[in-house]
């Protein structure tokens, strides 16, 4: 067990025979050190170079008032906390108020005898420590919370920087937006050509929030990325759903699930095979008309060795695909209720036909909705044009 810290005690007072009164009762205590100063002018020096625990001080003297200091103690940085024990002569009720008005603690007529001036300065003092331990503790806290929250936007940046940027060339034009409800996201999303001829687009939501999340995301996505499923064609999204539902079967993933859209499309024969797992269904708009393509599996990890089906659309010249999180549309309005999904579809459809900066325009909108910068769940959508 470690030792106690010592007890500082500093005496201000211009009378000798106070200061030596003083320095024989607290002679002998374990643990305790003792300063006097008998010049009032020179209190908060001595107070700084001897770091006190409690200061003893008297409220007659000469050339300063004892109030007058008490203030001065108080505005001192290295004195603004420490336990002040004022000595006056007699009881005084109008002083003493005073005294504890300018931010006394205690007040003694002096001098009392030694067993309860021993008591005052120990029990002052303890609580002088605690508080120093305490603010230490705070201060050390608040250093580990910032380094944890840089890391955290660094593991953010990180994140953001797996995802692609915009496609514009070539036969297919992809834009998208990602703002995470909190630094680190459970969305995440990605496009590649997988051959000349087929370009596969995923978009995947882990359930919760967090690093837990985003770690399962990330480790999802990177496996799509790599092309890191042995034995799976990529171009059969059915094949690629039912493969990742065997890697991450969600009693090995801390009971985490996620949801996916994974679609391959071929420019050749405008063909889009799609698999979606337990995903808001993504919306192809062709020809003025809206489609949902959706498909009633569930979530990713959450039924071990079900098989996923695919499904096949055909795209014509000029229509966008939307593939989005449910963070665009389960959003709580200002009045309290959710936006649902039924409102979504049909705020999105003309928004779609619309044409131009699409995710723009929606990302507004529901934050004007929420009347909030920040919405209460990802935000992520990937908008193809073909």
């Amino acid at each position: 067990m470690s030792e106690p810290p010592p007890v500082r005690v500093l005496l201000v007072d211009d009378q000798p025979i106070v200061g030596e009164t003083v320095r024989q009762m607290l002679a002998g205590e374990p643990g305790m050190e003792y300063r006097y100063c008998q010049d009032p002018a020179c209190a908060l020096d001595a107070a700084n170079e001897f770091h006190p625990t409690v200061i003893l001080q008297d409220l007659v003297m000469p050339e300063i008032d004892g109030l007058q200091l008490v203030r001065f103690f108080r505005a001192n940085a290295g004195t603004r906390d420490t336990p002040l024990v004022v000595l006056s002569s007699k009881e005084e009720p109008t002083v003493k108020a005073r005294a504890f008005a300018l931010g006394a603690n205690d007040y003694l007529v002096k001098l009392p005898d030694k067993l309860e001036v021993v008591a005052r300065i120990r029990y002052h003092s303890r609580g002088y420590v605690a508080l120093l331990e305490r603010n230490e503790a705070y201060r050390a806290l608040a250093e580990k919370q910032r380094e944890l929250a840089a890391e955290v936007n660094r593991a953010a940046r990180y994140v953001r920087s797996l995802l692609p940027p915009p496609l514009r060339a070539g036969p297919v034009a992809i834009d998208w937006q990602f703002v995470p409800s909190a630094h680190l996201a459970g969305d995440m999303f990605g496009y590649h050509w997988l051959d000349p001829d087929h370009l596969a687009v995923y978009l995947l939501d882990v359930s919760g929030h967090g690093v837990g999340s985003a770690l399962l995301a990330v480790s999802a996505a990177n496996v799509l990325a790599a092309g890191g499923l042995p034995g799976v064609d990529p171009r059969d999204p059915g094949r690629v759903v039912t493969k990742l539902n065997e890697m991450f079967p969600m009693d090995r993933q801390d009971g985490k699930y996620f949801t996916i859209w994974y679609g391959v499309y071929r420019p050749k024969d405008r063909s889009l095979a799609y698999c979606n797992a337990g995903h808001p269904p993504a919306l192809l708009h062709t020809a003025g008309d809206l489609h949902q393509l959706d498909a009633d599996g569930p979530a990713v990890g959450m039924a071990p060795d079900l098989p996923f089906d695919t499904r096949t659309v055909k795209v014509g010249a000029g229509d966008r695909l939307l593939v989005y999180s449910d963070g665009v549309f389960e959003v709580e309005r200002a009045d309290g209720k959710m936006w649902q999904y039924p409102e979504f579809v049909a705020h999105i459809r003309p928004e779609l036909a619309r044409g131009g900066d699409l995710i723009e325009r929606h990302l507004k909108f529901c934050r004007d909705l929420a009347n909030a910068e920040v919405l209460g769940d990802d935000f992520s959508m990937v908008l193809v044009q073909t």
